[in-house]
């Protein structure tokens, strides 16, 4: 099959696989599951009416209860908006346009609102998304029309393996005293690739330092307009902070609910409303909206001369709210123009606004953990692409066992690090973790190539304190459980709780309650991450620190670091059955987030069948980090 066809096929499978497991949920909700889930907000007060484009209503809501709660309403969203008393054709479907602090506005297809709008309490309730499904296979299909094209297909033939990447021989190095070797080579590789270059990141060493100051030699060298993406919203702010403070036009583009607050000013929204032409807008705005209001003012049963005047004031509004797009589609342009660096997640970088836009260069971080559809969709707009990430972290997440296991859990990234290797260059200086913390780690999935900055390659919580520590509970009857919720262990996470405790005593005197460790205290499984939270109020050691301590899954610490971490490993089986342990770069995430102190516990009888968990128990034992829990029974 061909190979974009193929990408086709398997995202089929994953959005079909997707749909039901969404519809299951919706089906077996209540409205307040929804809620709980962050799919849903109720109850809602209908705080204001606009006329829209087209002969669509916008209606803004705020929510008035559960303010706390986390959602995942946002932008360009499918919804439905109704009451809680509706009946089956009394509710209307829209898109989101706007989602910020406790406020929504959702696009209706309805010139005003309906009557039963007034009674009840009103919901607004996410649909089933297809629209970045719909990208994605829009990707791959203009992707597959453009790879025999000489020109245009350049790109695609090298990422797909057909051609090989081009570079510069002429080019001369360039130093950079802030970077290290290997950070000068990758920005140097970036500044003489004609269409590809590789940066391979592992934890601590730099990629966004490095990432940063490549963007910035490619504006000074060729002053062209650069697209930066990423897969996630917290990964593009990150670039987008870090790019704006160093004095660069920056412009976010996506919506301003997932942009955090410092990155609000560099949106798309921000800077529309404080250009000079935004008080025109509002006055038309305004203008528009007296007609309308006069309009509803008929009653509905009227003659044919109100009929009349009713119709011109609703079209004196539409031709308000032309000459508002009009002026809008200036603002934009001029905005657009003027950014040097244009930021957005994968499916953003085909935002309505950059749809025509090509750009020289266009930069995927965090590439690791992109779904190879989704990458595609900025990467189509490029002439130049840089993949930056770690293959070895964490994979994208795929819903669908059976396309994961055909190939779409694959990456760009890693796809084209195996085929491409004289476009790669790892960063190979860490600046996080002491040498012994890193030291397997960089073993098993670096060659061994790891270096810790001398900065921190030999510093630890206090002089006497090991960094590195495995603790080998097999023996000591510290069963899984599994349930239908899923799968914990509290003896085990009795004895972490302890162990920790402990840890925190002996260190208690040596710290002030400001200065004192960050601890993560870290599981694969999240019913055991549940259950550690459940227990941690009742460890009054911990509780006096708790403001220094994260409970969570091994998934949620990518990408952050702590003085001291703790990974509870849960399984513990006469069958030596490990789950998704075996998925060992999620142990690599796991291990590489503590500076100065890691522990790690686990059965060995249950994990030494597998050669990665044999490997690094075998490392702990070479470098006296081998403990018996029986070492720590009281």
């Amino acid at each position: 099959m061909d190979y974009f066809s193929n990408l086709a096929a398997l995202l089929k499978i994953e959005r079909e696989e997707d749909r039901q497991s969404y519809q299951e949920i919706a089906r077996s909700s209540t409205l307040s599951e929804r809620r709980a889930d962050g799919l849903a907000w109720y109850p809602v007060a209908i705080r204001d009416t606009e006329l829209g484009r087209g002969d669509y209503l916008t209606v803004e809501v705020e929510r008035t209860t559960h303010l706390d709660s986390t959602h995942q309403l946002r932008s360009g969203a499918p919804a439905a908006f109704f009451s809680n008393h509706y009946a089956t054709t009394d509710r209307l479907d829209g898109t989101i346009s706007f989602v910020g602090g406790h406020r929504l506005r959702i696009s209706l297809p309805v010139d005003e609102l309906p009557e039963w709008a007034r009674n009840g309490k009103l919901a607004i309730d996410l649909l089933f998304d297809d629209n970045s499904y719909a990208e994605m296979f829009a990707a791959l299909k203009k992707a597959e029309a453009l790879e025999s094209r000489p020109a245009e297909g350049r790109l695609i033939r090298v990422l797909t393996g057909q051609q090989q990447p081009a570079f510069d021989n002429l080019h001369r190095p360039v130093y950079f005293p802030t970077l290290n070797a290997t950070q000068i080579a990758a920005v140097n590789k970036i500044l003489s690739a004609d269409d590809l270059a590789i940066v391979h990141g592992p934890p601590g060493t730099g990629k966004t330092t490095t990432l940063v100051q490549a963007i910035l030699a490619l504006l000074r060298r060729d002053n062209k307009q650069i697209l930066v993406t990423a897969p996630s919203n917290a990964a593009v702010d990150l670039l987008s902070e870090k790019l704006s403070d160093l004095g660069l036009n920056v412009l976010r583009i996506g919506n301003p609910a997932r942009v955090s607050e410092p990155q609000q000013a560099l949106t798309l929204d921000s800077r529309m409303a404080e250009h000079p032409s935004a008080k025109e807008i509002k006055k038309l705005k305004r203008r528009a909206a007296e007609f309308r209001d006069m309009a509803h003012k008929y009653k509905r049963r009227f003659g044919p001369a109100e009929r009349e005047q009713r119709k011109a004031l609703f079209d004196e509004a539409r031709n308000l709210m032309k000459d508002v797009d009009r002026i809008e589609g200036s603002i934009l342009e001029d905005i657009l123009t003027h950014a040097q660096v244009i930021t957005a997640t994968l499916v953003g970088a085909n935002h309505p606004h950059l749809r025509d836009r090509e750009f020289e260069t266009v930069v995927i971080d965090e590439a690791g953990q992109a779904l190879e559809p989704a990458s595609w969709i900025p990467a189509l707009r490029a002439r130049r692409l840089i993949l930056a990430g770690d293959h070895c972290q964490l994979p994208p997440t795929v819903k669908s066992a059976l396309a994961a296991e055909r190939g779409l859990r694959l990456t760009l990234l890693e796809k084209n690090t195996r085929i491409h290797p004289e476009a790669v260059i790892l960063l190979e200086q860490q600046y996080r973790m002491h040498e012994l913390i890193m030291g397997y780690s960089s073993r098993t999935f670096y060659e061994d190539r790891l270096k810790a900055d001398p900065s921190v390659a030999g510093h630890r919580l206090v002089e006497e304190e090991w960094p590195l520590t495995f603790i080998d509970t097999a023996g000591c009857g510290y069963e899984e459980n599994r349930n239908d919720a899923g799968l914990n262990n509290p003896e085990e996470a009795a004895f972490l709780l302890r162990h920790a405790s402990s840890l925190v005593a002996a260190l208690e005197s040596r710290f002030s309650p400001a200065n004192f460790p960050t601890m993560a205290i870290i599981s694969p499984y999240r019913l055991q991450v549940q259950l550690l939270q459940e227990l941690l109020p009742h460890s009054p050691q911990l509780q006096r620190f708790a403001h220094k301590i994260s409970v969570n899954t091994i998934d949620s610490f990518q990408g952050q670091e702590r003085d001291i971490v703790y990974i509870g490993m849960t399984r513990s089986n006469p069958d030596s059955r490990i789950g998704f342990l075996s998925e060992i770069r999620r142990m690599n995430v796991a291990m590489t987030r503590a500076r100065k102190k890691l522990v790690v516990i686990g059965d060995s009888a249950t994990l030494a069948q597998t050669p990665f968990y044999a490997g690094f128990i075998e490392y702990a034992e070479r470098h006296d980090a081998y403990h018996s829990a029986w070492e720590f029974s009281t």
